[in-house]
């Protein structure tokens, strides 16, 4: 992979990106989004952000390569701390859990005055951005699955403003866990991450039967988000 060519997961991430404006793109690694989208559409600009030396050295490195020196910006720093308030139009976090991701936008949520738009890769826990989006103002318009080389990675998209919610009165904690969106489509790769996750559940709670003192309330959790997995893909 390299400036001009990009991951199956990373493609679907820009191709949620307006076409002009300025945005970060957040633990950006080998700058590698930046520089594709860049590529792409000269009415766009970049700031890639990154956390340790080295792969900050890797994107500035590839910038250099491919001449866009004028349009990514690579810099130094932790989180939303390399953009200043009112800096950019979106942000992109991608390939980190999801729970990391939702603790960096509440750790900078005074740089998102200007954002309309937040595209998010989680590789665990997308629930807890659905959560962060929900009591943020930030309205979830989009959501996809995907497998690739093995891996199933979700996308989730949240837009600023009144926008009409994806959720319903009556599901909102099964649509948080497993996303509106998702529920309804129930993809192979949806269907195959829950049936997953609800294998680890069971050999959870096989494991806590064994304890000398179970801890009953974490039992009584997995047993309810069990039979919640069930409901909506089936019991196979």
């Amino acid at each position: 992979m390299n400036g001009k060519t990009l991951s199956k997961r990373l493609e679907l991430v820009a191709s949620y990106l307006n076409e002009k404006g300025v945005f970060a793109d957040i633990g950006s690694d080998h700058a590698y989004l930046p520089c594709y989208v860049c590529l792409r559409d000269p009415k766009i600009a970049a700031i890639a952000g990154e956390l340790n030396e080295g792969p900050y050295q890797s994107a500035r490195s590839t910038v250099q390569e491919l001449g866009l020196e004028t349009r990514v910006e690579v810099r130094k720093g932790n989180g939303l701390e390399v953009i200043h308030p009112n800096e950019v139009d979106q942000v992109v976090i991608a390939g980190m859990g999801g729970a990391l991701i939702a603790d960096i936008l509440e750790q900078g949520k005074d740089k998102l005055g200007k954002v309309e738009r937040i595209i998010t890769q989680p590789n665990v826990d997308a629930d807890a951005l659905r959560r962060w989006f929900y009591y943020n103002n930030f309205v979830l318009i989009d959501e996809q699955i995907i497998e690739e080389s093995g891996h199933i990675y979700e996308v989730l998209v949240a837009d600023a403003g009144k926008k009409p919610t994806p959720y319903s009165k009556y599901n909102l904690q099964a649509e948080l866990l497993f996303g509106p969106f998702l529920m309804k489509q129930k993809s192979a790769p949806f269907i195959k991450k829950w049936k997953i996750e609800k294998q680890k559940r069971v050999h959870a709670l096989e494991q806590m039967e064994k304890a000398k003192v179970p801890n009953q309330a974490k039992m009584n959790q997995f047993q309810s988000e069990i039979k919640t997995i069930e409901e909506v893909i089936g019991n196979d």
